[in-house]
């Protein structure tokens, strides 16, 4: 939540910060999804139009790589800033949830 009169935000590890939860790359994040996902609409139209299945595969494995080079770059950023100011403000269970979300997105 935040407090837009005070400008202090918190995000989910419950560290206040005295910005938005905006980080340099944030802008770069929101096209690489974009591409993504329009490449993805690209790709469900290739299978529905019975397109050859390892032309669908060898895009499809474009798209992974595109989401997981965004997640890098998120992942950095996070690093780079959250986990910065976390460890900072003596917020160790930041660690604890960045090892869960790290987990999760490397399934």
């Amino acid at each position: 939540m935040s407090e837009q009169h005070n400008h202090a935000y918190y995000h989910a590890h419950g560290i206040a910060h005295e910005h938005s939860h905006v980080h340099e790359n944030q802008k770069a994040v929101v096209n690489r999804l974009a591409r993504a996902i329009g490449h993805l609409t690209k790709v469900k139209r290739m299978v529905e139009e019975g397109q050859d299945c390892s032309e669908v595969l060898i895009q499809l494995a474009a798209v992974r790589s595109a989401i997981n080079n965004t997640g890098k770059v998120i992942l950095q950023d996070h690093l780079r800033h959250c986990m910065v100011d976390a460890i900072a403000a003596g917020d160790h269970s930041a660690v604890d949830d960045l090892c869960d979300a790290v987990e999760k997105f490397i399934k």
